[in-house]
């Protein structure tokens, strides 16, 4: 079975409980979840977005079996209300941000209106769509990692390149900006300042962890391994000075005309 839920992400920081356990014990109420249904988080009002893919991993929990998750509710009162009745584990299986997901564009493929509370999927046209849909392979707001030259090959005026997923991450990349916010942390361009209203919420996101050192269990720390950078800037943070890719402050010292460690010269 697959259903959607809603959730407030004013009353609980959901992404960082995932980042975090990489589950969340979730209030099971009446409904009649069964262990290996898919479950998708639509998130409410300002997002309005379904960000979230789990799977139930057990169902039936007592309260004083779940993960004290205290420090992820931003409404303590709400906490408090949460500590009776039973609980199903929604394991994440992943989680994105990306506007095909949006509230405006699931009521065009079949959902009836903003989800409420745990409803099952019945209509087969919006599964298709959002199995479809949920994925960062959509994603055209993150810079392609090049990997070597050997990976890169010339179709006319096409270029295939090998892409980093985690620097692809929507998700990952919407907490950095919430974070860091909107200006290259380089140069410090702005592009809604520079360009106006087609500038809006443009920026790409650098993942300062070298790729050779991240193993498929790690999880990203939004705010000290991602930092937002202009197109420029983070091509430049991807080229090599004695096959070397250039530190943050490197970069900065070459952009200000300022001679570099002997190290990092040429």
């Amino acid at each position: 079975m697959n259903w959607i839920i809603s959730a407030n992400s004013k009353m609980y920081d959901h992404s960082s409980a995932f980042e975090h356990y990489g589950f969340i014990d979730w209030k099971q109420g009446l409904t009649k979840y069964s262990t290996g249904d898919i479950v998708y988080i639509y998130c409410t009002s300002p997002i309005k977005m379904i960000q979230y893919k789990c799977i139930i991993e057990k169902t039936d929990i007592d309260y004083s079996q779940i993960q004290d998750d205290k420090k992820y509710w931003n409404d303590l009162s709400e906490y408090e209300k949460s500590q009776t009745g039973k609980y199903a584990r929604l394991k994440l299986i992943e989680q994105v941000s990306n506007n095909q997901m949006r509230l405006d564009n699931l009521k065009q493929n079949g959902l009836n209106a903003a989800p409420q509370g745990p409803i099952k999927i019945k209509n087969d046209k919006l599964l298709k769509y959002i199995e479809t849909y949920f994925t960062d392979n959509y994603q055209t707001d993150y810079f392609p990692e090049i990997v070597g030259e050997s990976t890169v090959e010339y179709e006319g005026a096409k270029k295939t390149v090998i892409v980093n997923k985690y620097e692809r991450s929507s998700k990952a990349r919407e907490n950095a900006i919430k974070h860091h916010g909107l200006n290259c942390k380089i140069c410090g361009l702005n592009f809604k300042e520079l360009y106006g209203e087609i500038g809006i919420d443009f920026i790409h996101i650098h993942h300062l962890v070298p790729i050779h050192e991240i193993a498929e269990n790690y999880r990203i720390d939004f705010k000290k391994d991602l930092i937002p950078v202009c197109p420029n800037c983070h091509a430049m943070l991807h080229r090599k000075i004695n096959g070397k890719e250039p530190t943050i402050d490197e970069l900065k010292l070459m952009m200000n005309r300022i001679t570099l460690p002997n190290n990092v010269q040429k």
